[in-house]
């Protein structure tokens, strides 16, 4: 499956980034189109969430789901969707943190696919936008904490 990738540099290292990333319950603060999350369960191991109940209203997409983790410290987390909900049939994303002069780098690649087809393009397009926002909500949110 193709992914849509891009990145942003954050004035916060890796750890903090990483600590807002798995602060599920902050999402709906500054994650667009995020209403609600709920934990569903611990990965004891890493110390972060496992599987995360979300529910989103980013029109056109309105749709309630389960998402599984994978964490690899501070450099990465990537996800999966848990089982198909209504609009979406697929979901893989990751961020990767990568230490740079100034902060550090966070990667976000993602691949989504909804029951409703879209032609490629615009399919890219929409991941562009999400993934976008979502580097922006999360630089924010981690330079405004406190970093």
């Amino acid at each position: 499956m193709a992914r849509t990738t891009s990145d942003i540099v954050v004035d916060a290292a890796p750890d903090r980034i990483m600590d807002v990333i798995a602060d599920f319950a902050g999402y709906p603060g500054w994650a667009t189109g995020v209403r609600e999350t709920t934990v569903v369960s611990d990965d004891a191991d890493a110390g972060r969430p496992r599987q995360v109940h979300f529910v989103l209203d980013a029109a056109p997409i309105r749709d309630e789901y389960d998402l599984l983790y994978e964490w690899n410290g501070d450099r990465s987390v990537s996800w999966s969707l848990a089982e198909k909900a209504t609009m979406l049939t697929s979901m893989d994303g990751r961020y990767s943190l990568e230490p740079v002069d100034g902060g550090t780098r966070v990667t976000y690649e993602l691949a989504v696919d909804v029951a409703v087809p879209l032609l490629g393009m615009l399919k890219r397009k929409a991941e562009k936008v999400i993934i976008d926002t979502a580097l922006r909500g999360l630089k924010k949110q981690v330079e405004g904490t406190g970093a």
